[in-house]
């Protein structure tokens, strides 16, 4: 996948235990940091993924773990330089030129979206049963917790609207939290 500024990412990831296999087929260059204890303690039994990113400074690759299959998302936040990603409960900030890490986030349900604006001073991570919007510092600037389990997030006209498994649609302001008209 290609990023702004000339940024290029790509992943691999298996199912429970299947690391050797995952890894195996990493591409040599560059630093290889794996931060799979910030996924949980059974590293070895979980699933795990790899993202490759390659750009104008260098080369990087992080490995995750996750508890549950996962199918790994990421964007380029641009402004502060930040690569997101997201695996399993956990979400990730790395410094996108040199791939050190900058902050996680752990979530006590599955994520399911990874949202960011250039118009949003925040990223928003969207778990099945909670909504928070992360900073470039990883500071929480605002959480909301949901009654019923969220299936998808997205924006639509200024809103972030999600939908939630017994079909309610929910509208929050993505600057504050709040809920939207």
């Amino acid at each position: 996948m290609g990023y702004p500024g000339g940024l290029r990412a790509r992943w691999a990831w298996g199912g429970s235990g299947q690391g050797a296999d995952v890894f195996a087929l990493s591409e040599s260059g560059g630093d290889i940091i794996d931060h799979g204890t910030l996924g949980g303690p059974d590293v070895e039994q979980y699933c795990r993924a790899e993202v490759r990113v390659e750009g104008p400074a260098g080369t990087w690759t992080a490995r995750f773990a996750s508890p549950i299959y996962d199918e790994p998302a990421a964007l380029l936040w641009d402004t502060p330089a930040l690569f997101v990603a997201t695996y399993g409960f956990t979400t990730y900030a790395f410094d996108a030129r040199g791939g050190s890490l900058r902050w996680h986030h752990r979530s006590g349900t599955p994520l399911i979206a990874l949202i960011g604006s250039s118009r949003l001073a925040h990223v928003i991570v969207q778990a099945e049963i909670e909504t928070f919007a992360i900073e470039a510092d990883g500071t929480v600037a605002w959480r909301v917790a949901h009654s019923d389990v969220v299936t998808s997030a997205e924006l639509v006209g200024g809103k972030l609207v999600l939908n939630s498994f017994s079909a309610q649609v929910t509208a929050l302001d993505p600057v504050t939290g709040r809920t939207a008209g």
